[in-house]
């Protein structure tokens, strides 16, 4: 798959679609959805706006739910991207091939952090917030040297809370 733009990266909305979400991920001409989904209506408000690859999480049930794997792999641009929910789950069900890219979500902490040349991306949460993380998606910018993480925080409505 070759794109023009950067590749978006949610996770973790829960059944919530934040148009601050949807600002933020404007530009992408892919967005990778690292589980729990939520609701069907996700998908439909995500695949709107640019082509979709999803992954399920644990929170995803149901039949709509059946069409999205629990782990993925896909080559855009020259990357090679493998996709879980858990990170726990990395060793246990992704296939053991090199690839440049790992994305998790499930702990809606954000994590960008690159080990042995390969990028562990963690985009946080899109969906409610959760104590006092931040609500969060990510960005991967493919460079001439490589791919790059980023994480943007969403300028959402109402306080952290207290853990």
């Amino acid at each position: 798959m070759r794109i023009r733009s950067d590749i978006g990266v949610i996770s973790d909305t829960h059944g919530q679609v934040r148009p601050e979400a949807l600002r933020a991920l404007a530009d992408c001409e892919l967005i990778l959805h690292v589980g729990d989904i939520g609701k069907p209506g996700v998908m439909d408000a995500l695949s709107e706006q640019a082509q979709v690859v999803a992954i399920r999480g644990n929170v995803d049930h149901g039949d709509w739910a059946l069409v999205y794997p629990e782990t993925q792999e896909l080559t855009v641009n020259g990357l090679r991207i493998q996709m879980v929910h858990r990170h726990q789950d990395i060793k246990t069900l992704l296939p053991d091939r090199s690839c440049d890219v790992v994305l998790f979500g499930h702990s809606h902490k954000p994590f960008n952090e690159t080990q042995n040349g390969v990028l562990y991306f963690n985009p946080g949460s899109a969906g409610p917030r959760r104590f006092s993380l931040p609500v969060t998606v990510g960005l991967l910018r493919v460079t001439d040297s490589g791919v790059e993480g980023q994480i943007q925080e969403l300028d959402v409505p109402g306080p952290r809370k207290r853990r």
